[in-house]
């Protein structure tokens, strides 16, 4: 998370779940609300009118079939989607009530206090001390390194195995210890929410264990949105669940929301028959 004066902490304030439609509890605060959300690649509608709350310090998981927009929904969430040329957003992301698309709104500064890990580890090709450090330093925050650094590798359940050779290559590790040092490295800087896309679908079992175990210490500090095509993994880790599937009607292919509930409830009681159909194998 920046500290720096262009974007004051005092304007993110969170803001309480209104009347309308909302899974779980009223009492709890709204980190994303997001209001008919649609993106374009070009000419092509790639995500349609997506509504949906995510809720502060839960694990949110977005499930669905290949192709139904979930990696472009939660990119949209810290404007990666910026980056292609083609890409155009319609509707709403409030982030604590903030506009993320608003006009003065710089997407650098998204990205600080919105952290993402990706399908594939995607370590520098640095020390491990210089994978956390780097971006520290891009923010000036260069006081008291050593002990940041050290905090984001336990927060990543990964000190204890990489503290004797922290000047060694992050690329020297294993998969699923290159993975745990991007958790370390997003976490570093102090991010209020960490988007996670298939974190663990290049994993081994023993390194997938792992990093699930890490999502449920996270989300004590964290908001987490996570995508994943592992079902099981969803109920594991999810506090709350949403089914994306593509409407093939009117001529057009696009993700839409299907259900958006407790992950219990969408595994054991689903409202709509395409979850059901989901979530039992039947299609997807």
């Amino acid at each position: 998370m920046d500290d720096t004066p262009s974007t004051p902490r005092s304007d993110l304030k969170p803001i309480q779940i209104s009347e309308r439609t909302r899974p779980g509890s009223s009492t709890r605060d709204i980190v994303f609300d997001v209001q008919k959300l649609s993106l374009h690649y070009g000419s092509t509608l790639a995500i349609s009118e997506i509504t949906v709350p995510i809720y502060k310090n839960h694990v949110t998981a977005f499930i669905g079939p290949s192709g139904c927009g979930k990696s472009t929904f939660i990119r949209c969430l810290n404007r990666m989607n910026d980056l292609v040329p083609i890409a155009r957003v319609t509707g709403q992301v409030l982030y604590h009530g903030q506009d993320l698309y608003g006009p003065t709104v710089d997407p650098v500064q998204v990205r600080r206090h919105i952290g993402m890990v990706f399908q594939k580890p995607n370590p520098f090709p640095k020390s491990i001390y210089d994978n956390i450090a780097w971006g520290l330093k891009i923010l000036g925050k260069k006081d008291n390194l050593d002990d940041r650094v050290e905090q984001a590798l336990r927060k990543a359940a990964l000190w204890d195995e990489v503290k004797d050779r922290l000047k060694s290559s992050g690329l020297a590790l294993s998969g699923g210890q290159q993975q745990r040092l991007c958790i370390a490295r997003a976490i570093a800087i102090e991010p209020d929410v960490i988007l996670m896309d298939e974190p663990a679908s290049a994993l081994d079992p023993i390194s997938t264990t792992r990093i699930e175990d890490l999502i449920h210490e996270l989300k004590q500090d964290y908001t987490i949105a996570i995508v994943t095509h592992n079902m099981q993994q969803a109920a594991r880790v999810a506090d709350m669940t949403a089914f994306f599937s593509l409407d093939v009607s009117e001529g057009r292919r696009a993700g839409v929301l299907v259900e958006y509930d407790e992950t219990t409830t969408i595994f054991t009681r689903p409202a709509d028959k395409r979850t059901e159909d989901y979530v039992t194998g039947r299609f997807g």
